[in-house]
């Protein structure tokens, strides 16, 4: 007996807002997050434009003393996570948390602890390496301090695919909630790496986009004039839950995940498979997997990094799913506005598609100005539009070929 799968609390920390809330009225809005980089000199790099978390205090999370010892992908986590929780209204007195999991996703970590105590063993040598460098800057930490701020006893690891990996994440949870394995969980991805070392290294890869004096039009998904994406960090949590305990509980439902494909390209470390072969497979089994025939999709939440091939072949992968009907429905980039926050993009952005249906409202994409003869299909257009629909989708790709796609749908009583 497989279990329906609702969704009953949404926590944001982004470029674009830190709350649910602010960040759903910025993308309804057409607001960029992005900007100079704040956090470290960037006059040396070619890209000097991210999507940074504006005045983010753990204030409520972790004393003073413990976020000293705590990396930035953790405290969004965190912040991302207690948001979710408080919104589900869960009575975690009354909850049994042994079948409540943590699944968090990160494509990179504790990245910001790793340069700044690797710049102490090089200048200071090894007795100056924090003793606290290990549960800082592992990847599945994230997961691992979410549960224990929470008592969460349920199945507890983090995903890593690169900017799959909140997809990845939500997937996992979901197929772990549907077949009986627990009742409740806490998932989604964070991300904190706007920091030298890995702006180098993207920036190396000739992976971002280099329009420096006009940051809040850098990110321009399908647009002829693209010329890369620009990192944001942040965090994307939602709880899932069985229908069966969030009826019994009496819990506001904000809609239901009903599908989830993943795949993988085994093509090439950074460009995706020719003709969005993998990509195809990944919207084609979750659409398969929900038992819906692709018009019956009113929204995509585009991966739509603002690269050039990845757009390019999102967008093939997409006709060759959709056939005639890719004509039709809506698609968007909100990384038009947030950036792309790596590991944490398929959780926000499966929240804006969640919210979409929910309010039937597509949010933009948004520095939308010259057609590409090859992404020839209906972005939204800078402008939001109203829309009432059913079914949404939510597309994720990462660097290795890792492909994942989620169907979120409004919450209809059996």
């Amino acid at each position: 007996m497989t279990q329906r799968v609702v969704v009953t609390g949404c926590g944001v920390v982004s470029p674009v807002g830190k709350t649910k809330d602010d960040f759903w009225n910025s993308l309804c809005s057409g607001i960029s997050g992005l900007d100079v980089i704040k956090a470290f000199d960037t006059s040396a790099y070619q890209c000097r434009i991210g999507g940074e978390v504006k005045d983010f205090s753990p204030d409520g999370l972790v004393d003073p003393k413990e976020a000293q010892r705590t990396d930035r992908v953790i405290l969004f986590a965190l912040g991302a996570s207690d948001q979710a929780i408080k919104d589900s209204g869960l009575d975690l007195e009354r909850t049994d948390l042994t079948r409540f999991g943590t699944i968090i996703g990160s494509g990179i970590g504790g990245l910001q602890t790793l340069e700044k105590e690797h710049s102490k063993l090089v200048n200071r040598g090894p007795g100056r390496v924090s003793p606290f460098l290990i549960p800082m800057m592992i990847t599945d930490m994230t997961a691992g301090r979410v549960s224990i701020s929470y008592g969460l006893k349920g199945p507890n690891y983090s995903v890593v695919s690169a900017c799959a990996s909140g997809t990845h994440a939500i997937g996992e949870a979901y197929t772990m909630i549907r077949t009986g394995m627990m009742d409740i969980a806490v998932t989604g991805g964070s991300e904190a790496t706007i920091t030298p070392l890995a702006l180098a290294g993207f920036c190396n890869m000739k992976a971002l986009s280099t329009r420096n004096e006009d940051p809040t039009k850098a990110s321009s998904p399908f647009d002829i004039k693209r010329d890369g994406f620009v990192m944001g960090e942040g965090a994307g949590i939602v709880i899932l839950e069985s229908l069966e305990h969030a009826l019994a509980r009496g819990a506001r439902i904000y809609g239901e995940v009903i599908g989830y494909g993943a795949t993988g390209d085994a093509y090439h470390l950074s460009h995706p498979a020719p003709e969005g072969e993998g990509m195809s497979r990944a919207m084609k089994m979750a659409l398969d997997s929900a038992g819906l025939k692709p018009t019956d999709i009113g929204y995509i939440n585009a991966h739509g990094t603002s690269t050039l091939l990845n757009d390019k072949y999102e967008t093939t992968a997409i006709k060759n799913v959709f056939g005639d009907y890719a004509q039709e429905v809506n698609i968007s980039s909100t990384k038009s506005m947030t950036g792309h926050l790596l590991g944490a993009s398929g959780g926000i952005e499966f929240i804006a598609s969640i919210f979409a249906i929910r309010n039937g409202i597509i949010p933009p994409t948004i520095n939308y100005q010259d057609a590409d003869p090859e992404c020839d299909l209906n972005y939204t257009p800078n402008t939001a539009v109203k829309k009432e629909m059913r079914y949404a989708l939510s597309n994720s790709f990462g660097f290795g070929g890792h492909n994942a796609t989620l169907i979120a749908s409004a919450y209809e009583p059996s």
